[in-house]
């Protein structure tokens, strides 16, 4: 499953990031069909329509978590968010509904994505504010149905049952091709992640 490109030209101004959170982009994984963002049943929906049903947690990680470990996710975030490759192949893990994987770059720089799945919006909700508290949020970022940045320059996202994190404390303060502050990385990798993520 193909994250959208947002274009052959990295962007590191995170102006970019407010439009994320009114629409995702029309050209995700080169559909020209955007998703809604509202999480109504397809049965509610008249013929013809798509509508975006978010999906709770099961036995399996979903399409859209195991997206942030494929190979298009590491093609898009050199392109969109570090202009620096990868060293190491990804090596995802699945362990008490999260999945997970280290984007590993040369002289031991790296950065982990993870996805912790849950059953319902009050339990994306709590566990979303828990690590708003235990990660000591800083401020607020317009992404998604929600982020925030962590005094490390990590980001947390919400999205549908679904909450994202882009650690980012062992990346140095500054990084990428051009180098730019580690919670700019953060932001542009958490975006390049979020535009093409439907509730699938």
């Amino acid at each position: 499953m193909r994250i959208c490109t947002l274009g052959a030209v990295r962007t590191r101004l995170l102006l970019p990031l407010a439009l994320l959170a009114v629409a995702p982009l029309a050209a995700c994984g080169g559909s020209s069909k955007p998703s809604s963002s509202a999480t109504t049943p397809s049965s509610a929906a008249g013929s013809g329509t798509t509508v975006h049903v978010a999906v709770p947690v099961s036995a399996n990680p979903s399409k859209s978590a195991k997206m942030i470990c494929e190979k298009e996710a590491v093609t898009d975030i050199y392109e969109q968010a570090t202009g620096v490759k990868t060293v190491a192949p990804l090596k995802p893990t699945w362990v008490n509904h999260v999945y997970s994987c280290d984007y590993v770059y040369p002289n031991g720089a790296k950065f982990t994505l993870s996805v912790k799945e849950l059953a319902n919006a009050d339990e994306t909700t709590a566990y979303f504010n828990s690590l708003a508290d235990s990660l000591h949020k800083t401020k607020d970022v317009v992404i998604a149905q929600g982020a925030f940045q962590t005094a490390n320059g990590s980001v947390v996202v919400r999205k549908d049952f679904k909450v994202l994190t882009v650690d980012v404390a062992k990346l140095p303060a500054n990084f990428g091709v051009p180098s730019a502050p580690r919670g700019d990385v953060a932001q542009n990798v958490a975006a390049t992640i979020m535009s093409c993520w439907t509730g699938a």
